[in-house]
């Protein structure tokens, strides 16, 4: 080949086309692998850096697979503790089942004594007590002015009051004067009204009834039963009356006989009544009404005022009114007070309630007086009050005075006492007491008595009109309290030492101040903190016993503690400590729940031994290591816990000695509690490391895109310059090719002419 000559022209266009040829391959190279490096002698600086940053990220990316089992491992652990909870909280529901379970023990250890008088509101036992007086308001006796005081002989009545008609009146013949003898019916006119009442009309007198009937009296066999016949009248016997008109043929009914009705009504006479006989007479020191000369004049009693509602036009036939036509008049009768009544009169049918017990007022003689009737079986008369021997009492108004109504007040707080025998009440104060009495004043001076403290309450306008109303006269009640001594423990200390860790007591009896105990609730308040609990009966039998929470423990023993002693254990005789009597029913129920308890503990086991990934368990004490980076020296160490039932610090309960009061069981959910905050503190561990793995990761993976990023900028090509380049080149060597051959031209000439 040495002795080939090429011209030099040819062989510079060789030369050329030779090197298009090598940039061509070159550039070729780089379009098939898309690296504009691809080996050290394209690069060596690139090269060998972008090999180190893809090693790098190899490495990196061979992390990841143990950093996503780490993921898994500790997910693994939080589902575990997650259902852990979840049986905790089981745990705690059966627990506190057992706490709503009825205690166990039928009979809780007790120890008891009995004080004497002693309740709830007063432990101190018997107190003695002492009748106080209490005084009312000024009462004043009817003298002009009104400020006059009253006194015990006072009258609760006033005289008579009257009311007549203006002018004569007269029978049908209009010329014969009315008297009490004419009739409502009849035929003759000089003797009869004009018009009489028609059957069914009535008259109502101080709420009482007059009814007329047609026809004549029944007789005594056929009255009502508890009623009486006199003329012409049945009366009830408490002021409600039937008048009989008779017929005109055969008249019944007289003036006189309406008279007697209306002051039966009103208290003027009274009826007594036997075999369906009436007997009726004037009330002693009244004056009936009357129909003289063509007059009618009404009586009120001196008990009450007198009101008349009936017919207009038979009450003008009376004269006593004006008004006429088929609608009703009302005709009055006003007493009026003296210096020898009250200045207010006390209403007839007005009450007081003493104490529980009732006094009435009643417009009325006294029962067993003149023309009264007599006294009812089992009552008792004294003065003008009536009594039941048992507080309860009636004050006659007729003829009552302020004496009769002390009296029956001290009968119902107890001051007096009435013994009955034959209809009479013989009245005896009480040992130690001072009757009731009214001051120079005319303030009543009250005792309350000895037997509960006094509370006085009325209806009608006995409360105001006797002073007790207070100074408003709007009061409902009146009230004083009795002076009492004191109880009979007073000053004396109980004591209890500490009872299953509860604080030691040291209680003294007194009046519940500066530090005394005198009610049940302040002797539980200072029992409660020692884990005791007390209660009082009836009969002052006070017991001190064990609260549910310690139901299980005796009082006084060596294990529990409880010792009582103290200057109360000197007066009063505690009993031994009883022992705790175990119910049946409710210890089976608790046993079932410790049975449930336990199988709880079993799943907590079982539980946290599955919770495991990949043979890595963090809740069974194994430890997981993480590596972050390729040289190891980014990791994170991940010791596990055992969290077992004995890790958590539970362990099984035993039937008779768990659950068995509110103390045990209490025990058990205070380890409860203490295994669930545990097991939140380590999900919170676990929740913590798994946010540093999971941004490790993340990490991780983004730095793998960043290396081979780096990587790739060192020696990827860009395929629009190379591609560029290798059209170019294709240009550059095609006219190589031709420069080539016009080179070659001269030489053929030469051929040409050897030719």
């Amino acid at each position: 080949m040495s002795g080939i000559v090429l011209s030099s022209s040819v062989r510079q266009n060789l030369l050329s086309l030779q090197s298009t040829a090598d940039l061509l391959a070159t550039t070729q190279s780089r379009l098939s692998t898309g690296k504009s490096v691809n080996s050290a002698l394209d690069n060596p600086t690139n090269f060998f850096t972008a090999q180190s940053l893809d090693n790098r990220a190899s490495d990196i990316n061979n992390l990841l697979d143990g950093i996503a089992n780490g993921v898994q491992v500790l997910q693994a652990a939080n589902t575990g503790i997650t259902s852990l909870q979840k049986l905790i909280d089981s745990a705690k529901s059966i627990a506190n089942q057992a706490l709503q379970t009825t205690v166990g023990y039928s009979t809780k250890s007790n120890v008891s004594t009995t004080i004497s008088g002693a309740t709830a509101a007063d432990l101190r036992g018997t107190t003695s007590f002492a009748s106080a007086t209490a005084l009312s308001n000024v009462l004043y006796n009817g003298t002009a002015g009104g400020t006059t005081a009253a006194s015990g002989t006072t009258t609760l009545g006033a005289a008579q009051a009257s009311v007549s008609g203006t002018g004569t009146v007269y029978a049908s013949d209009g010329s014969t004067a009315l008297t009490g003898a004419i009739t409502l019916l009849g035929t003759t006119a000089a003797s009869k009204l004009t018009t009489a009442p028609a059957d069914g009309d009535t008259l109502t007198v101080n709420g009482k009834t007059i009814t007329f009937r047609a026809g004549a009296a029944p007789a005594s066999t056929a009255v009502p039963s508890g009623s009486g016949v006199s003329g012409n009248l049945v009366t009830d016997g408490s002021g409600n009356t039937t008048v009989y008109l008779g017929t005109n043929a055969a008249p019944g009914a007289t003036v006189g006989d309406v008279l007697t009705a209306i002051d039966l009504a009103s208290g003027v006479k009274t009826s007594t009544i036997s075999s369906g006989a009436a007997t009726i007479g004037v009330a002693s020191g009244a004056t009936a009404s009357s129909a003289a000369a063509g007059v009618v004049t009404l009586k009120s009693s001196t008990g009450a005022d007198l009101s008349v509602t009936g017919n207009a036009d038979f009450l003008k036939e009376l004269g006593l009114t004006t008004a006429t036509g088929a609608g009703n008049a009302t005709v009055t009768a006003t007493r009026t007070t003296s210096s020898s009544s009250l200045g207010a009169l006390i209403s007839d049918g007005s009450t007081l309630n003493v104490d529980g017990h009732v006094i009435t007022f009643k417009n009325a003689p006294v029962p067993g007086s003149t023309n009264a009737p007599a006294v009812a079986s089992g009552f008792g008369v004294s003065g003008n009050v009536q009594t039941d021997g048992a507080g309860n009492s009636t004050v006659y108004l007729q003829g009552g005075s302020i004496n009769d109504v002390l009296k029956a007040i001290d009968l119902a707080t107890g001051v007096q006492t009435a013994s009955i025998s034959a209809g009479a009440a013989t009245l005896t104060t009480a040992t130690g007491q001072i009757n009731s009495s009214i001051n120079a004043s005319g303030q009543l001076k009250l005792s309350t008595g000895v037997n509960a403290d006094l509370s006085v309450t009325g209806t009608g306008n006995a409360l105001n009109v006797l002073g007790l109303a207070g100074n408003t006269g709007t009061a409902t009640a009146f009230t004083a309290a009795r002076t009492s001594g004191i109880g009979g423990i007073t000053g004396k200390t109980l004591t209890f030492s500490s009872f299953n860790g509860g604080t030691a007591v040291n209680v003294t009896f007194g009046d519940g101040t500066n530090g005394t105990v005198k009610t049940l609730d302040q002797l539980n308040s200072a029992l409660q903190a020692n884990n005791l609990t007390a209660t009082i009966d009836a009969n002052g039998l006070l017991t001190v016993s064990t609260t549910n929470d310690y139901a299980s423990s005796t009082i006084g023993s060596s294990s529990a503690g409880g010792s009582i002693g103290g200057t109360l254990t000197t007066a009063l005789t505690f009993s031994t400590a009883s022992s705790p009597v175990q119910d049946t029913v409710a210890q089976t129920a608790r046993a079932n729940l410790v049975n449930q308890y336990n199988n709880i503990l079993q799943q907590i086991d079982s539980t946290s031994q599955d919770s495991s990934f990949n043979g890595v368990n963090l809740l069974n004490g194994d430890q997981l290591k993480l590596v972050f980076d390729e040289t190891g020296k980014s990791s994170l160490s991940i010791t596990g816990v055992t969290y077992n039932s004995k890790g958590l610090g539970l362990a099984a309960l035993t039937n008779g000695v768990d659950f068995i009061d509110n103390a045990a069981t209490n025990k058990v959910l205070t380890n409860l509690n203490t295994a669930s905050s545990t097991l939140r503190s380590e999900a919170s561990a676990l929740g913590s490391n798994l946010t540093i793995v999971q941004v490790r990761q993340d990490f991780n993976k983004n730095l793998i895109n960043v290396l081979q990023t780096g990587s790739s900028n060192l020696t990827l090509a860009d395929t629009n310059v190379e591609a560029a380049n290798s059209q170019a080149l294709s240009t550059r060597q095609s006219i190589a090719v031709s420069a080539l051959s016009l080179a070659n031209q001269s030489q053929q000439s030469v051929l040409q002419l050897l030719r």
